[in-house]
């Protein structure tokens, strides 16, 4: 396995994009928006640099990693003669069922297709493809360059062999594989949304607020990171997404999303991508925070 396509230049495609290149493999990035592979691009540009001057990679594996990568505006070129196709399209079934049947009709018979879903199920993914023995998830964590964690999801029909391709293909990547099964929100986010959502639920009970809610959290769980900050860099509408899959799931209302959360999606407040969700990441509130430093 030599030859990969990724789907999808935004946040999670170009760091699977990246990091697959980085590792010597040869990377179709395919995107419909010719403006958003150039952004792609210059993402994984930005972020080889930040390695470089950090001396973990030096500046020839930068232009081999970037010489790795060739961008597409379309599937049908994009994924001629690949051996893996990895979609990291939007959080959207009815989405990423169009793009999967399409892979069906284009692609070689021996190629396999994986998405990198956080919850929606791979079997109901694969149904709509003629090869559902070769579909699979694979979760990648974000920042995907960084993040050693990938769920790798087996459909109803996955193959033996295909998961254990896409098992030693993981680890050759130097990321560390968890098999699971196809259940809503397989391990890592039916565990994770609970928690942001009951945090969500606990600010808008007016039981703390965002930055209290963060610190007991950080300083009483050790997480590097609150769950309120986290559902900014997440996004708050894929949290919601993903909220909407599992009660969908399982019919639990547990699962049902904070009605604050779904009035912040609707009114745009998404987090770090809109620069405003549960704390403030604009400009302006940037530049007040280092004249701060320097008053």
């Amino acid at each position: 396995m030599k030859n990969i396509a990724v789907i999808g230049a935004g946040t999670m495609g170009n760091g699977i994009a990246h990091t697959f290149a980085q590792f010597n493999y040869n990377v179709h990035l395919i995107d419909i928006s010719e403006t958003a592979l150039n952004k792609g691009i210059a993402t994984i540009t930005k972020n080889l640099d930040r390695m470089v001057a950090k001396e973990k990679i030096s500046e020839a594996d930068k232009t081999v990693t970037l010489n790795n990568i060739t961008p597409f505006i379309s599937i049908e070129n994009g994924v001629k003669d690949v051996d893996l196709v990895v979609e990291a399209a939007t959080e959207n079934v009815a989405l990423k069922s169009k793009i999967f049947k399409q892979l069906d009709e284009v692609c070689g018979e021996k190629t396999i297709l994986a998405t990198n879903t956080s919850s929606i199920s791979i079997t109901q993914i694969a149904a709509v493809t003629n090869r559902p023995e070769k579909v699979i998830g694979m979760h990648f964590m974000n920042p995907v360059p960084i993040m050693k964690l990938v769920e790798i999801i087996r459909g109803y029909n996955t193959s033996d062999a295909v998961m254990e391709t896409i098992v030693n293909l993981s680890k050759e990547i130097k990321k560390t594989p968890v098999e699971v099964n196809d259940y809503p929100g397989f391990v890592a986010n039916r565990i994770l949304m609970p928690m942001i959502n009951e945090s969500i639920e606990t600010l808008y009970n007016g039981v703390a607020g965002v930055a209290e809610i963060d610190t007991v959290m950080k300083l009483g769980m050790a997480h590097p990171m609150g769950p309120l900050q986290l559902a900014d860099f997440i996004g708050l509408d894929v949290c919601l997404s993903i909220l909407n899959v599992l009660y969908d799931g399982f019919k639990n209302p547990k699962y049902a999303p904070c009605p604050l959360l779904v009035n912040m999606v609707m009114a745009g407040k998404l987090g770090v991508k809109s620069d405003e969700g549960f704390y403030d990441y604009s400009e302006n509130r940037k530049a007040e925070k280092v004249a701060k430093m320097f008053s």
